[in-house]
């Protein structure tokens, strides 16, 4: 060894830099340069070993001085890899000043030539040594001098004590040991630190004795001592001491015990000498020798270090303090290798330097008997013993605060200070907490009758003083002595010396335990006039448990926010008083204060660790309010994970329970439990799942729940998983299972169970009424114990699943419904109700996967299920029955009455066990699918289940028996499916497999499947001659068999072969090859979510209809030949058939053979070519096929790629469409087309649109128009036209004399549609809109209206025809006779006012006979009579006479009389004549006196002033021909109404009169009535929303009884009330001609209803009755049935207050009434009372019967009612209460509905079973539009589905009915 070596006296640390350094050898030459570049480096250096070289650099370094050594050491650290804790060692013994210096001292005392042997090192001297090694014998005579020496030294310490610290009490003299379980985990990562990491064994309680193993080199050499404070760790480190000094440790030849508390003192670095013989015990002398001799005897050697949690890290947690590094080097063995090294610490983040094979024994307290033999020793023979042991028996919370030694002392100095003086419980019940137990032990160390309050105070500020400081240690500057003197004699303090280094030692002063010092501190907090209540309250805060990394240590103050609410309680009120010295109001507020914080906290989402802190904190208060408030608050899941929980942490938790309702769920899962701890949940009755996980729990942990389970009255979940359990444990819970009946699941996963104790467990499974789950997954078991578990199962009346995967094994169960008192009988009692209930029918899910299952195991399954119930499922899959067990299962699945699957999937089955399965399954009926696939290992078997085995509510059980009376005679055999995928079979197979498949096709309609094999063609031809001998299939799916087209071809010939198939579907190229019978709406829906409907449609009767095959080949080359080729197939094949093809493209040559076939086919029904490439030419050749074809009656050709031709049956004689669109035609097509087109007779529809004619194509079109026999339309939309193709539509007009119609839009829409008859129409309509004519337009436009003689109605919208364009069109065009229409619409009519609109009319070159004015709608209608009838001059002068207009305006009015002097009609809606003060006004006024044929005059919803009013009022009071005047929904003044009601009068020849929404005063209306009574010709006057009244009513019921010709009457929301009503009454017998009456939405009571039905009866020509929305009652309604009039067409009374009595009666009346047309009875209750028709309503169109509450039973009368009224067009049925039954009832009278439109149906309770029911019933060819559904119970998925196959179902919200699709 080099001589640095020797005097550094670490050979680890220099041993590992020269390591370090000798991998890079490179880098240090490199140093050695730049430090020592003058120095000639000898090159002889490099013969020597590399790590001899490194060390003589190093000496060369070292030598040179310590500015350079440390600058080399720093740049080590600084430049190379260098290990954390390494670097730190480094820094610390050679960066500093301090040890360059000690180090240089001792290599100057040293001898260069002396030479130690290899691998002993020179210990520091620190105290002096000796300059040689001394002789061996010296230093073992020093050595067993030091070791007595040492020995002794304990024996002086521990001579009549028990050990720990603080003065002990005069009774304590017998040390009881506590509870030491050894934990299976070790750190083997810094998490594993954490102490919720670590899982202590149960049932294995440590020895003190056991705590080292003596064995050299076995087991772990550091032993960490974990537990709570209080647990005794201190105490029993010293009772280490103190046995060793006795001698009973002989396997240590010394022992050294630190305390953390103290050695956190020192901050100076330390060499382990210097620990050893300076701070703890010096030799007499030659510490070297002695420090020699202990390295040599290390594995003799045992270090103690008490609070390890106490070391304090100056530098952070990730630099070690200088104890801390001697520390953590002892553990690693870099010092005193071979030495024992125990640490004690409270439980929290363990210092990283901890090595992870270190053992850890937790420190659990007492437990029962512990406390006894404590309480024993503490009394001895005192005759308190016995009270004292007795009072703690009947005390659980005392016994439980015991559990804590530090604490069961406490309580055993209070009970000796207390017994004497009090009765029998006195004295416990002075002891209910913690806190109390500390108040009664001052009291008891206090003098007699004298509290010291000062000193108590004053000594609880130094208390609080050091918690905040961190300080738990003192000085004697630190505390009075006066105090000090106070602790010591009331041991309160304890003393020590205190070494912080040779020849320095101090006088130390601590509390005895540190609870004391946090509760001195809590009393100085509450007592204290110091503090106030807001200080105090920062002290009351939750802490976790949870140590955070960054955390060195934990808190020194865990109990004080327990001791301050303890404090806080009212029973320690009078003793806080005491000690504050009489102020008891203060005292009062800082304990409401604490409270208070208590509360706010119990009101917060706290976690595990601040619960049972929280809890602990209420329980001390003993406040009830508050301890509610808190158990209320908690979740009601509150789990607990990962930290440790002691008995008096679930007692605690228990208390706040109690005041809890509601019942909670605790999950304790990773938390290190005492075996006890269960005992503490006794009577807990708010629990209703329990679970644990921890691998702590072993038996005892079971035995102590054994017992606490029986008390938990609703306890419902049970869960023991990842514990250590045995049959011993075992036993205990299968004891006590039976006494919880309530249990609804039990779990014991991971607890690696054997066979026995699952087969034990199991056993309960009768004597649990209520359980609903066992888990016993990951228990390994045997396959011998899986089938005594099925049979478990089996004969278990309860269980419903048994699932056994790998690691799962679960029992799922369905307990029968008890009431509380069954539960409550014996388990005798129950067992027997268990096995009567269990003789009714149940069914059972058995799932045995990955189990090992072979053939023979396979046997004995089967002969245990056939004695079973009816089995739902049974699963085997992954296991090893191979083909023989498969076959075995096959032939017993008839017999083992499965219900619904059967799987043996991954169990070995080959091609030849495939075929013993199919001949197995032959004769099982019940058989409804089966799926193998070899490739993927699959084998599952799907049954069908028999109505007879079907549960359900018992409404669905009566709708199908409703249903079941309408079965056929001869219902269809119920089908199968068998899908032999993926199993390589080939054409060889086929024989034998067809052989085992002939008995399932005498069982039903089979679905076979036989796609992804190897048939080939050689096999698709073998099946063809074989499918004949399988009976009726319903499918057959080839595909991925690798047939040709040959062989695809030939399969079409099976159309002829197979009267099954219906329809083939081959995609060539994917292989996709499906064979398919009539696919009805259950196939449809067999693999989505809709229930499963018994054999279709059919089995409600529906009939059936003519369905036809069809053929669709995609994918596929479709060349001449081949085509030539399925054509001459299909030759035979039975129609109707549609034959679909597909492909890339279809060549002309192709396409000319296909259309030459087509003769030859008369059954074709539907030709289609999709997503098939056409040649231009083709449109040619499909049109050429309407005359070559007579039978084609529709061609439709879309962008050269989809076409499609429908053909006629022999019966149908509707005309041929033919469209073309996006085909690219241009003008060089049309005269081909044209002519091709001509030659067919009954050409009804052509549609050219989105192609390429433009404005020249167009127009040679319409050229060939007249030769072209087109009796519907032509739409030639999207062609790229100008408004050149407008005008020559207007100019080709005549020449086309049968267009009737013609649309034009050239904007966005580009619409181009003319419309035709069969022969010459006189009347002919043109629309033109967005046009956008310029003025050059004009003329030609005019020119062409004016030739085209039979066009009688245009309509211009949008044009861009301003005033001034219109006006020439209206004067430029002119026809010799009859009249003409022009309606233009364009956006400036609403800006320019009546005036201007009038003035362009007044151009018109003919007589203007009407107008119409829509500001609003921007629309100005004229009507033209032609040819224009000149007046007399004199006349028009006469008139203009009378007008006060200007020039322009009289020149206006002039040329409007000229013009409009036949003027019959003027309509003014929406306009306003306030703009130009009334100038419109006047001129109308001059208008109106100039027309004297005027019969009609509208104005509505216009703004006319008060003076503009008056004017329209004089003109019309010279308008005496009026016979209709309308002035509705306007908003005039009072005084223009008036002027309006005074030109009333001498209108006698008025008719129509309407003034609704007119506010009519009293006044107003009496004008009216004046007017009314001299209006003998009257037949309509409405009058709704006039605010009438009663009063009104009156009046205007005499002015009507002149109006004998009146027809209509609407008073409709006028408040018209039963006065009125019975005023009116007495007048209408007098209107003999009245045929409408409404009166709706008034306020008519039953009595005015009576009368006016009365009134109504002998109206006799009344048609429509309306008297909705008034509360009419029952009574009116018998009132109108005793006799309806006779020609009743409309019946409306919603919302009248209408029971199921009125119902009745009216629909008794109203049955077979041959006029009825439409009635409303909606928002009654009908509910019972709902209309039914016996006889023919022959013209009811409407039936509405909205919210109704009409259900099931009712709807099936209303339904059957529908068939006799053929007309119907709509049902309104929503907002009711109809369900499937209805939607059943109705959709079997759709079809027979041939005129009916709609159906509502919303918000009702129809499912996805009833829209399926609807959807058959639209496909029976109901002409239907829309079925609404929205708001019912049907799923999105299933309405898409619905929907997608059914468009007139409508399921959203706004109603979107469909649209007919064109040519329809």
């Amino acid at each position: 060894m080099d001589p640095v070596g020797l005097q550094l006296g670490n050979k680890n640390l220099w041993s590992c830099l020269v390591r370090l350094l000798t991998k890079d050898p490179e880098w240090l030459n490199a140093k050695m340069k730049f430090f020592l570049p003058n120095m000639d480096l000898d090159s002889r250096n490099e013969t020597l070993d590399p790590e001899q070289r490194v060390i003589l650099q190093l000496n060369k370094l070292h030598v040179q001085g310590s500015a350079t050594w440390q600058s080399f050491i720093h740049c080590v650290c600084m430049q190379l890899e260098v290990p954390l804790d390494l670097e730190v060692l480094l820094l610390s013994t050679f960066g500093s000043d301090d040890g360059f210096t000690s180090q240089l001292g001792a290599e100057e005392k040293s001898q260069p030539e002396s030479q130690l042997h290899h691998g002993l090192k020179r210990p520091h001297q620190s105290c002096g040594s000796s300059p040689r090694r001394k002789q061996c014998r010296t230093q073992l005579e020093l050595a067993k001098k030091y070791l007595q020496l040492l020995r002794t030294s304990a024996q002086q310490r521990y001579r009549s004590r028990i050990p720990g610290s603080g003065q002990p009490h005069a009774f304590h003299q017998v040390y009881v040991p506590p509870i030491l379980r050894r934990a299976t985990a070790s750190l083997d990562t810094p998490e594993g630190a954490m102490m919720g990491d670590l899982k202590v064994e149960d049932g294995t309680d440590v020895s003190i004795s056991d705590l080292f193993n003596t064995r050299v080199n076995k087991g772990p050499r550091v032993t960490v001592l974990l537990g709570k404070a209080g647990m005794g760790k201190t105490t029993l480190a010293h009772r280490l001491c103190q046995k060793w000094a006795e001698g009973h440790l002989d396997c240590f030849q010394a022992l050294f015990l630190f305390e953390f508390r103290q050695l956190n003192l020192i901050t100076r670095f330390l060499t382990l000498s210097q620990l050893l013989f300076d701070l703890y015990l010096s030799p007499e002398s030659d510490h070297d020798a002695v420090f020699q001799y202990l390295e040599k005897n290390a594995d003799q050697v045992l270090l103690i270090f008490d609070g390890l949690d106490e070391a304090l890290q100056p530098r952070g947690p990730d630099s070690p303090g200088p104890v801390l590094t001697l520390f953590s080097r002892l553990c690693h063995g870099t010092l005193l290798p071979g030495c024992r090294v125990m640490a004690t610490s409270r439980p929290g983040k363990l210092p990283a330097c901890l090595p992870a094979e270190a053992a850890m024994v937790h420190m659990l307290g007492f437990d029962g008997p512990r406390v006894e033999e404590y309480v024993n020793h503490f009394f001895s023979a005192q005759p308190s013993r016995e009270g004292a042991l007795v009072e703690l028996q009947t005390n659980g919370r005392l016994r439980s605060l015991c559990a804590v030694p530090a604490l069961c002392q406490v309580a055993c100095l209070c009970l000796h200070h207390l017994l004497p003086d009090h009765a029998p419980g006195q004295s416990v019940a002075l002891l209910p907490t913690m806190t109390q137990l500390y108040v009664q032990m001052v009291r008891a160390l206090s003098p007699p009758g004298r509290l010291p309050t000062t000193s108590l105070l004053d000594l609880g500020e130094v208390a609080l003083r050091g918690l905040e400081t961190g300080k738990v240690i003192f000085y004697a500057e630190d505390i009075a002595p006066p105090l000090i003197a106070f602790g010591a004699t009331h041991s309160l303090l304890t003393s020590f010396c205190v070494r912080t280094g040779p020849g320095h030692q101090e006088t130390g002063y601590a509390f005895t335990h540190l609870s004391l010092q946090e509760f001195l501190a809590a009393l100085h907090l509450m007592a204290s006039p110091k503090v106030n209540k807001d200080t105090l309250t920062q002290y009351v805060t939750l802490h976790s448990r949870w140590v955070q990394r960054t955390k060195a240590r934990l808190g020194l103050s865990d109990h004080l926010p327990t001791f301050l609410a303890g404090l806080a309680s009212c029973t320690c009120r009078p003793f806080l008083s005491h000690l504050a010295q009489g102020s008891e109001d203060c005292v009062g507020a800082k304990q409401a204060a604490v409270v208070q914080v208590l509360k706010k906290l119990a009101t917060r989402k706290l976690t595990g660790p601040k619960v049972v802190q929280l809890c602990h904190c209420v329980d001390e208060t003993q406040e009830p309010e508050l301890a509610s408030l808190t158990a209320q608050s908690l979740p009601y899941q509150l789990p607990f994970h990962n930290f440790q929980l002691t008995c008096t942490d679930l007692a605690t938790l228990t208390n706040i329970l109690e005041h809890r309702e509601a019942p909670i769920h605790l999950d304790f899962d990773g938390c290190p439990l005492e075996p006890h701890c269960p005992e503490a949940l006794v009577g807990c009755r708010q629990i209703e799942n329990l679970s644990f996980k921890s691998r702590k729990c072993g038996d005892a942990f079971a035995e102590a729940l054994s017992r606490s389970l029986p008390t938990m009255g609703r306890l419902q979940m049970l869960g023991l998983a990842g514990s250590k359990i045995t049959a011993r444990g075992i036993s205990h819970l299968v004891k006590a299972l039976p006494l919880c009946p309530q249990l609804e699941e039990v779990s014991f996963r991971d607890n690696q169970l054997s066979d026995q104790v699952v087969l034990n467990i199991v056993e309960v499974l009768p004597h649990l009424p209520r359980l609903r789950k066992l888990d016993l997954s990951s228990n390994s078991i045997c396959v011998s114990t899986l089938l005594c578990l099925a049979r478990v199962a089996v004969t278990c009346p309860t269980v419903k699943m048994l699932q056994a995967r790998e690691a799962d094994l679960i029992f799922l169960l369905s307990p029968p419904t008890e009431t509380t008192a069954e539960l409550q009988r014996s388990p005798d009692l129950q067992e027997s109700d268990s096995q009567r209930k269990g003789a009714q029918s149940r069914s059972l899910t058995l799932r045995l996967q990955k189990c090992q299952l072979q053939v023979h195991d396979a046997e004995a399954l089967i002969a245990l299920l056939q004695e079973g119930p009816q089995l739902e499922e049974v699963d085997l899959s992954g296991n090893q029955l191979e083909d023989e067990g498969c076959r075995l299962m096959a032939e017993a699945a008839s017999q083992l009455r499965i219900a619904r699957k059967l799987d043996l999937s991954d169990n070995g089955l080959s091609v030849t066990g495939v075929h013993c399965v199919l001949r197995a399954v032959s004769a099982c009926w019940t058989l409804a699918e089966l799926h193998i696939s070899l490739q993927h290992k699959t084998v599952v078997f799907m049954f069908a289940q028999g109505p007879e085995e079907q549960e359900g509510p018992q409404e669905r059980a009566a709708f199908l028996d409703s249903l079941m009376l309408q079965m056929p005679s001869e219902l269809p055999l119920s089908s199968r499916r068998m899908r032999l995928t993926h199993c390589g079979l080939q054409a060889k197979h086929l024989e034998q497999l067809c052989e085992a498949l002939g008995g399932s096709c005498h069982l039903g309609h089979l679905h076979l499947d036989f796609s992804g094999n190897a048939l080939g063609d050689e096999g698709a031809a073998r099946l063809a001659q074989l499918l004949p001998g399988l009976g009726a299939l319903q499918s057959l799916n080839l595909s991925e068999n690798g047939l040709s087209l040959d062989a695809v071809l030939g399969l079409a010939r099976c159309f002829s072969t197979l009267q099954w198939l219906f329809h083939l579907d081959i995609s060539f190229e994917s292989q996709h090859i499906l064979l398919r019978g009539d696919k009805t709406g259950r196939d449809i829906w067999a693999t989505g979510s809709l229930p499963d409907f018994p054999a279709g449609a059919e089995f409600l009767g529906f009939r059936q209809r003519c369905i036809p095959r069809s053929l669709c080949l995609s994918e596929c080359p479709l060349e001449p030949p081949s085509l030539t080729r399925l054509c001459a197939t299909l030759k035979d094949c039975p129609g109707p058939l549609e034959l679909q093809l597909s492909c890339v493209f279809l060549s002309d040559q192709s396409l000319e053979t296909l259309l030459d076939c087509l003769p030859q086919l008369p059954q074709l029904s539907l030709l289609q070519l999709s997503q098939t490439g056409l040649s231009p030419k083709s449109p040619f050749l499909l049109a050429n096929t309407l005359s070559l074809c007579p039978r084609v009656k529709k061609v439709d050709l879309r962008s050269l790629h989809h076409a499609t031709l429908h053909f006629r049956s022999n019966e149908e004689q509707e005309g041929v469409c033919c469209g073309f669109t996006g085909c690219s035609l241009s003008q060089e097509h049309v005269e081909s087309l044209c002519w091709l087109l001509s030659k067919c007779k009954d050409l009804s529809q052509v549609d050219l649109s989105a192609n390429l004619l433009g404005d020249s194509g167009l127009r040679c079109l319409l050229e060939c128009l007249p030769k072209v026999p087109i009796s519907g339309s032509l739409d030639l939309s999207h062609n790229s036209v100008s408004q050149e193709s407008a005008l020559y539509l207007v100019e080709t007009l005549p020449s086309c004399p049968r267009v009737r119609e013609a649309s034009v839009n050239l904007g966005s829409e580009q619409s181009f549609r003319i419309h035709f008859s069969r022969e010459d129409q006189a009347g002919k309509t043109l629309r033109l809109s967005e046009c956008s004519f310029r003025p050059e337009h004009v003329s030609r436009l005019a020119t062409g209206l004016s030739q085209s003689l039979q066009l009688t109605e245009l309509t211009l919208t949008q044009c861009c025809l301003g005033q001034k364009q219109l006006a020439i069109l209206l004067s430029l065009m002119g026809r010799p006779a009859g009249l003409f229409n022009l309606r233009v619409q364009e956006p400036w009519a609403d800006r320019a006012g009546v005036l201007s609109l009038l003035e362009v009319c007044a151009q018109a070159s003919g007589s203007v006979t009407e107008i119409s004015i829509s500001e609003t709608q921007q629309q100005l209608c004229v009507q033209l009579e032609f040819p224009r009838q000149e007046e007399n001059p004199e006349a028009v002068a006469l008139r203009l006479a009378h007008c006060d207009l200007g020039t322009h305006h009289s020149l206006l009015v002039g040329q409007l009389i000229e013009t409009c002097a036949r003027l019959q009609q003027l309509s003014l809606s929406q306009v306003n004549l306030c703009e130009d003060d009334d100038a419109s006004s006047l001129l109308l006024q001059s208008l109106l006196l100039s027309l004297s044929e005027l019969k009609t005059f509208r104005l509505t919803s216009s703004c006319v002033s008060t003076e503009g009013l008056a004017h329209l009022a004089s003109g019309l009071g010279h308008c005496h021909h009026l016979e209709e005047l309308d002035l509705s929904n306007n908003q005039f003044d009072e005084e223009g109404t008036k002027a309006l009601m005074r030109a009333l009068e001498g209108k006698w020849m008025l008719k129509r009169l309407d003034l609704s929404h007119l506010l009519l005063s009293s006044s107003t209306l009496a004008l009216l009535t004046h007017g009314l009574s001299h209006m003998t010709c009257l037949q309509s006057l409405r009058l709704n929303r006039n605010s009438i009244g009663d009063v009104g009513c009156c009046h205007l019921s005499e002015a009507l009884r002149a109006a004998t010709s009146l027809e209509e009457l609407d008073l409709s929301h006028n408040r018209i009330g039963d006065a009125g009503v019975q005023h009116l009454a007495t007048v209408l017998p007098g209107l003999p001609e009245l045929r409408k009456i409404d009166l709706s939405v008034n306020s008519i009571s039953p009595a005015g209803g009576v009368q006016l039905a009365e009134s109504l009866v002998l109206c006799r020509r009344l048609e429509e009755l309306m008297l909705g929305c008034n509360a009419l009652g029952d009574p009116t309604a018998l009132g109108l049935a005793q006799e309806l009039p006779q020609h009743l067409r409309v019946l409306h009374l919603p919302f009248s207050h209408l029971g199921p009595g009125g119902a009745l009666s009216l629909a008794q009346a109203l049955d077979g009434s041959p006029s009825l047309e439409e009635i409303s009875l909606a928002e009654n209750n009908l509910a019972g009372g709902v209309l039914r028709f016996c006889k023919e309503l022959p013209l009811l169109r409407q039936i509405d019967l909205v919210s109704c509450k009409i259900d099931n039973q009712t709807a099936k009368l209303l339904t059957s009612s529908f068939t006799s009224c053929p007309a119907l067009e709509v049902i309104l049925l929503s907002w009711n209460l109809l369900g499937d039954e209805a939607a059943a009832e109705l959709a079997q009278v759709l079809p027979q509905m041939g005129r009916l439109k709609r159906v509502d149906l919303e918000k009702n309770q129809i499912t996805a079973l009833g829209a399926w029911l609807l959807a058959e019933g639209l496909a029976q060819g109901s002409s239907i539009q829309v079925i609404r559904l929205w708001n019912n119970p049907i799923p999105c998925d299933v309405a898409q589905r619905l929907k997608s196959q059914e468009p007139r179902l409508d399921f959203a919200f706004f109603d979107n009915q469909p649209q007919a699709p064109w040519g329809t």
